[in-house]
This record gives C-alpha cells, sequence and structure tokens, in this order.
C-alpha cells in the first residue's frame, strides 16, 4: 500500500505538518490549498521541503465549483484552474481534486457537465496534468460516486479520472457493490477516513466528526475490498476533518494516520486473506496482572485497601522490592523499587497502575504487529536469571506487558519463590475490565492502539451525564470478554475524569471491576474486614423496585450493601464501588449474570456519590 494524508488532517503550519508526515513514515501528502496559503514559504520550496523528507506530493486540492457554470463564472473557473495548474507544476505534482459543484449558479445539465469536464481535461493534458473529479456527498447535481463515474467514463479523457472519497459514498450508503464498475486505471486517487454514525447533514458531519479507518463505524472493510478488486495499485490517502485531531498533537495525529492505514490494509474487522502488511491480531487471553508503583508508604495504605477484597501478599520477587498480592486468580504486583520505571512513574502519578501484564497465546507476532504499527517497545536491563517479559508504551506512558500463556505459571514460580502468607479463600474470579481515563483529544488515539494492537472489538460509544459535565466512554474487548478495557475522556474540566488528569498529572487507570459469582457474600466480607464503600441514596433503590418490579427483599438487601443492579432482558448486573485509594484509584466489584454492559444507566449515580466525596479526587 503506498500512503499518503491531506496536510488539512493535522495541526500546525504547513512545514511543522509535513515534518510530522514524514517522521510517521508516510509515502506522500497531499497539499491542502489553505495551509499553502497560510505558509511564507512559496510553492517551489515547498517542494524542495518535501523532497528533502521522502515526501511525493500526491494531489492539490481542494478546487471547487468548476462545472455547470452560466457565462462570465464559467470563464472565472477555467482562468482559476490554469492558475492552479501553475502553482501545482511548483508543487511538483500532477494531480488536482476537483469537487463537483455546490454553486447555487451551477446547472445540472448532463450534456453542459460532460462539455465542462472535457474541456477541463483538455486544458490539463495539453499542461502535463490529470484532475480527479470526486463527488461530493453534498453536490448539487453529482453526490454519488456512481454519477461521477458515469461522467467520466463518458468524456474518456486521459486526463480525467475519479477520486473515491469513503465519506462521501458510504455516509450515504452506496454500496461498495457499485465500485466494481469503475475501471482501475481511470481511478487516480482514493481518499479514507471513517467516522461514527450520525443522524445529521453531511456537510457538517464530514467538516467535524470524520476520523481514522478503525476509529469509526463505516464498512470500510467492504468498501477497500471492492477497490482492490478494481485493480488500483495508487496512493491510500487520509482525508479527515476533525476538531479534536485539529487540537492534538501533529506527530501523534500523524503516527495514528499511518498505524490506521495498515489496520485497514490488513482488516479492520476481519482480515484480508491477500495482505501480508500485517501479522495477524494476537487474541489477549486474560489480564495476567496489575502493576502498582507505589512508595513504602503507599504500598502499606494499598494493602490495607486490598485485604478487605480478599487479598494477601503471597510471595516477593527473587531480587527486587516487589510484592505479589493475590486474590483467587487475580495477581496485584507491588513495585517498591527504589530505581526503574515504576520509580519514576510514582514520582511522577503517586501510588498507580504503571503497567498491564496480558496473557497472549502468541508473544512473538504480538510483538512483530507492534513494530509494524510503530507501537513504541520499552527495554530496560534485566537482573541475573531474571524472567524477560517484553512490553509496549501505553496508555499515560505505562507499559503494556505480553506474558506467554503457556509458561505463565513457571514465570511465577521463577520470579516470585519467595513464599509470605498463604492465600485468602478465593472470592473472585478475575478481573472483569480496567478503566481508563484520557484526554479527551487523546481518547480515538487509545482506541486504535487497542483495536490496532491486539484482537479486541470496540463497543459503541456513549456519553455519561457526570454531576460537572458530560464523560465520553467506550469499551474495547476480546472475544471472549476476558480483557476489557472502558475508555473515557471529558472536555468538562470539573468533571471527575478531567479531576483524576489533573490530580493525576496525566492519563491512566482510575478504576479496576473485579468479578465474583456472589457479589452479596463478597460484599459482606469486604465491609465485614473494613472496606470503605461508595454510599448510595435511598431514592435509587426506591426508583430501582419502581422501574424493574424486584422483589422487595432483594431491593433491601441491595441498599444495605450500596449495591447497584441494572437489567438487559433477563440479563443481570450487580455493582459495587469502594472509596478512592490516594484520592486516585478507586475498585469496583461486579457480578454477571448473562449480562454483557457495564451499567452505564447507574454511572451517574456513582459519580454523584464520588462528587459528595469530592476530597477523594482532588
Amino acid at each position: 500500500m503506498k500512503t499518503s494524508i491531506a496536510t488539512v488532517s493535522i495541526s500546525g503550519t504547513l512545514e511543522s505538518k509535513l515534518q510530522a508526515i514524514a517522521a510517521a513514515g508516510f509515502d506522500g501528502a497531499e497539499i491542502f490549498e489553505n495551509d499553502l496559503l497560510s505558509t511564507h514559504l512559496g510553492a517551489r520550496q515547498i517542494a524542495a521541503m518535501m523532497a528533502d523528507l521522502g515526501l511525493a506530493c500526491t494531489m492539490f486540492q481542494p478546487f471547487r465549483d468548476l462545472e455547470g457554470l452560466p457565462g462570465p463564472a464559467r470563464e472565472r473557473a477555467f482562468d482559476r484552474l490554469e492558475r492552479k495548474f501553475d502553482v501545482m507544476a511548483d508543487l511538483g505534482t500532477d494531480l488536482v481534486l476537483v469537487c463537483s459543484s455546490c454553486s447555487p449558479q451551477a446547472e445540472g445539465d448532463r450534456p453542459r457537465l460532460i462539455d465542462d469536464l472535457a474541456e477541463a481535461a483538455e486544458r490539463a493534458g495539453r499542461r502535463g496534468m490529470r484532475i480527479g473529479y470526486e463527488a461530493l456527498a453534498w453536490g448539487r447535481h453529482v453526490n454519488d460516486h456512481r454519477e461521477a463515474w458515469a461522467l467520466v467514463r463518458d468524456v474518456d479523457h486521459p486526463a480525467l479520472g475519479l477520486v473515491l472519497d469513503s465519506f462521501h459514498s458510504l455516509a450515504r450508503g452506496i454500496p461498495s457493490s457499485s465500485i466494481g464498475d469503475i475501471r482501475g486505471d481511470k481511478l487516480f486517487i482514493v481518499q479514507v477516513c471513517d467516522a461514527p454514525q450520525l443522524q445529521m447533514d453531511y456537510l457538517g458531519w464530514s467538516r467535524h466528526f470524520r476520523c481514522m479507518p478503525g476509529q469509526g463505524d463505516l464498512p470500510l472493510d467492504d468498501w477497500a475490498e471492492a477497490i482492490r478488486r478494481t485493480g488500483y495499485d495508487g496512493y491510500w490517502s487520509l482525508e479527515i476533518f476533525n476538531d479534536r485531531f485539529r487540537a492534538g498533537s501533529a506527530s501523534g495525529v500523524a503516527l495514528d494516520g499511518l498505524r490506521s492505514l495498515r489496520l485497514m490494509e490488513g482488516g479492520i474487522a476481519r482480515p484480508v486473506s491477500t495482505s501480508a502488511a500485517l501479522p495477524p491480531k494476537a487474541a489477549p487471553r486474560g489480564v495476567e496482572f496489575l502493576e502498582f508503583a507505589a512508595s513504602h508508604d503507599e504500598a502499606e495504605a494499598l494493602g490495607a485497601m486490598l485485604r478487605p477484597l480478599g487479598f494477601r501478599p503471597t510471595a516477593r520477587h527473587r531480587s527486587k522490592d516487589v510484592t505479589r498480592w493475590t486474590q483467587g486468580p487475580v495477581n496485584i504486583v507491588i513495585n517498591c523499587e527504589p530505581e526503574g520505571l515504576a520509580h519514576s512513574f510514582d514520582v511522577v502519578h503517586g501510588a498507580s497502575v504503571c503497567a498491564i501484564g496480558l496473557a497472549m497465546d502468541d508473544v512473538p507476532g504480538a510483538l512483530a504487529r507492534a513494530d509494524a504499527l510503530k507501537v513504541a517497545r520499552f527495554e530496560q536491563a534485566i537482573g541475573p536469571d531474571e524472567w524477560p517479559i517484553p512490553s509496549v508504551r501505553g496508555v499515560g506512558g505505562s507499559l503494556l506487558y505480553f506474558v506467554d500463556a503457556a509458561t505463565r505459571d513457571s514465570m511465577w514460580a521463577h520470579e516470585f519463590p519467595n513464599a509470605l502468607e498463604p492465600a485468602a479463600p478465593v472470592q473472585l474470579t478475575g478481573i472483569d475490565h480496567i478503566a481508563q481515563t484520557m484526554q479527551f483529544e487523546e481518547f480515538l488515539s487509545w482506541q486504535l492502539f487497542y483495536v490496532s494492537l491486539v484482537d479486541m472489538a470496540k463497543t459503541p460509544q456513549i456519553e455519561i451525564a457526570d454531576p460537572m459535565g458530560l464523560v465520553q466512554s467506550q469499551a474495547v474487548e476480546s472475544a471472549d470478554g476476558s480483557v476489557r478495557f472502558t475508555l473515557n475522556g471529558s472536555l468538562a474540566n470539573q468533571s471527575l475524569s478531567s479531576r483524576f488528569i489533573q490530580n493525576y498529572f496525566g492519563a491512566g487507570v482510575q478504576h479496576i471491576a473485579f468479578a465474583c459469582t456472589d457479589i452479596f457474600a463478597t460484599v459482606d466480607a469486604a465491609i465485614a474486614a473494613g472496606i470503605e464503600r461508595l454510599e448510595i441514596p435511598r431514592n435509587y433503590y426506591d426508583d430501582l423496585e419502581a422501574r424493574w418490579g424486584l422483589a422487595p427483599e432483594l431491593i433491601e438487601a441491595m441498599a444495605a450493601r450500596d449495591i447497584l443492579y441494572d437489567r438487559d432482558g433477563e440479563a443481570e448486573y450487580f455493582q459495587f464501588y469502594t472509596r478512592a485509594f490516594a484520592r486516585r484509584v478507586f475498585f469496583e466489584l461486579v457480578e454477571r449474570r448473562d449480562y454483557a454492559g457495564y451499567g452505564a444507566i447507574n454511572a451517574p449515580i456513582r459519580l454523584a456519590a464520588q462528587a459528595r466525596h469530592k476530597p477523594d479526587f482532588l
């Protein structure tokens, strides 16, 4: 795949955009006209810069309102086109994007449109240039790639071809099978984006909500496969309009862009059998461990909170100041080493999750995919006889370890040979999900990180009402549900998510949900052992009784323990929350009875309860 990106897709000056695009590894870039108009460098200087960076200028865009204009307006349009040919010659590109006309003056008479496009193509051909004609979803007379292709086909000029843009076709629900009618040699460039499914006007949807492949809901796999079948071998170029990306880091957005194209090349929702672009996604087999970075004082306080949940310090590391806490199959590692990443993490963030270990069947394959996607590996010196566990950089500078599922028992025995306390009776069945909070602008980037790196799928985005503002939330899940991350971000400065980021100095794990099979017994044991719990108002339980018609004794049992409840058909979900540890991380106990969600309906109740304990998160 030859990769390109339109400069409008990222933030900054044209010069900084091109540097970020080259650093990410793109083959080329489309120059957006406004970016060129905004720089003090001339077109020839930009061309020289792109050559030095190893970037091809894949297209100059956009040229608007060419075809169908009457009299003097038509003459001015063709004069403008000739001037753009001059700019293109200086830029070193032979391709200009001509959008279907939106001018209220434009007429839709088909012979007129054909004549105008034929004249434009003839003028371009004389200059050694090419015109790529694109049907805008909101075009006045041409708003469907089938109509655009019919015009290009009937003009039949070597300098006139088609531009396919995934948004303009898929937002209108045009069947991708129709692409099969297009000749591959007449497809001059392919522009790519994804988008969430929204009910709004096409122009507003396009200008503010486009995103990278894999971040939205458009059926890109079918669309891309239909293009491949035409024999197209040109550039696949991202064209993204998104307010978040314009506010984000140019280098970060550019890297996400390249990663998203590689993901699409190998298949977003299903593998592309003919592609060798990426090693296949490796499936995670569960959360093997969570690692907390902590000072000794913080470790003592964290241990005091883990004990009521049934955890015990069962072993000590062979050579480091690291303790393994266990409860059933759940492993929590507390790292108090005075040097290394964990210590640095604690200095910056305080006691918090600095690493997550995922059990994987194919660790080499996962690492190879990470390398192909330019996911940074983390490497540090390991001591003599230490078990090597490869890792990559994750959310907020934390680590994501890949643990070989086949040898994990040997790993624990080797690394933690020094027994401490005996394990407590089993109360938990695993880690149900891990909630990570991040800046709103980073939300889509980390969603792409997970769905492109490992075999996980995203759920629909939802908005949760915090008493101080809206929070956007989305889960990414493995197929068997053994690994679940919920991602959260908010633009509201005083929401719990934003306060966490301010207090924590960055993105990270805000809460951990443990699974159990009898939440009433597990909560009773935790309360008896002194757990500090989140208090839920009685009004919630009165409404719960009215809403679901639950037995009064069940309502009273939940109210006495501050357990929340949700139902989806016959599937049930029970939740219990602790107060926050160190004003950062809190814990949740959940019992699922065939329930697939996360109790989103209860999130405002939980957030309001936490707001009453605002010092927990200051």
